[in-house]
């Protein structure tokens, strides 16, 4: 278990540094049974801190929302380093952004915190309810126990935990440069059991599925401006010239929309769920995504995340690959 006092005392070290400009972390939320998250810039705002489980946000999306050159005219840039709170699932999109250079490693100061999994809001309203206060969650044994407008409810691990961790295989970040507690054991394994079901529909079934799926979709781009891997500055479906994807919220866009962020992610996705998490109309992404993942790890022995020196999937190449496509 994270103890939030030396979890404080760490933060309040390292925002005092002169060469740190901000930490990102969670605290605790306006509502509902998940934290919010932090960006802290003064040592002062430390004891805003928490980790539990309703931390079940990804820091390491901010790290690439971060001031972007060239700054306003007369201004210089601000270089000092950011201080960033992660989880096992967080550190690989660290890790991804490392091996795509989207900062430099001396930029950015990596706190691991070990975790034993995380509450899913979905699963916790449906047994327990919505509510417009503030969830606490504590984890005993095999159990939650929730703090619900002044009363104490409890449920099981098993029937509350996100989905991405009950097959979570990197509890302990596989990135940091300090531990803020000891490292926990590893329980989950991933045999892709969710796509091997999906696996086993007709193609006219998948179709229907997909078709009621992004039929929802409202385009709000929630998953995109979410996902630690979306970080281009310019996104192409947004693009007027040339229009790649047209704005409308019909299925056949939607469609477009929904493969084309799938063929993005590919080799890069590093399954943290946060599209799935924030999407308003329950749309099952991480589906989508997972099977890809799989398709690349079989396919060329490639997992993302998990290797800081390894190579992006799509900058690797033999030079003996047939080439029979190229006209």
């Amino acid at each position: 278990m994270v103890d939030e006092k030396k979890l404080r005392e760490k933060a309040k070290e390292v925002l005092a540094r002169e060469d740190v400009r901000r930490l990102i972390g969670w605290k605790r939320g306006t509502y509902g049974y998940e934290s919010a998250p932090a960006v802290l810039k003064d040592a002062s705002e430390a004891d805003e801190l928490i980790f539990d489980p309703t931390c079940v946000q990804n820091p390491a999306s901010f790290i690439t929302l971060e001031e972007k050159l060239p700054v306003p005219r007369g201004q210089d840039p601000d270089t000092r380093k950011v201080a960033v709170l992660v989880k096992g699932c967080d550190s690989r999109a660290v890790v991804q952004q490392l091996v795509e250079k989207a900062y430099d490693r001396d930029s950015v100061i990596v706190l691991g915190v070990p975790c034993t999994g995380v509450v899913d809001r979905r699963k916790a309203a449906k047994m327990f309810g919505d509510t417009s206060e503030p969830v606490l969650i504590k984890e005993e044994g095999d159990k939650f126990v929730f703090t619900i407008d002044g009363e104490t409810r409890e449920g099981s691990k098993a029937e509350l935990l996100a989905d991405k961790c009950v097959r979570c295989r990197f509890p302990n970040p596989l990135i940091y440069d300090e531990l803020v507690a000891d490292e926990v054991a590893v329980w989950g394994a991933d045999e892709f059991a969710d796509v091997d079901e999906f696996a086993k529909m007709s193609p006219p079934e998948k179709w229907k599925f997909w078709e009621e799926q992004f039929s929802k979709c409202i385009r709000c781009y929630s998953c995109r401006n979410v996902c630690p891997m979306c970080y281009c500055l310019e996104c192409v479906v947004t693009k007027q010239k040339p229009q790649w994807t047209r704005r409308s919220t019909d299925v056949s866009e939607n469609t477009a929309y929904h493969i084309q962020r799938a063929w993005h992610l590919s080799g890069r996705c590093i399954e943290c769920g946060e599209c799935e998490r924030v999407c308003p109309v329950d749309i099952p992404i991480t589906t989508l995504n997972r099977k890809m993942t799989r398709d690349v790890k079989e396919m060329f022995s490639y997992e993302p995340g998990v290797d800081v020196e390894a190579e992006p999937l799509l900058s690797c190449y033999n030079p003996q690959d047939p080439e029979e496509y190229i006209m």
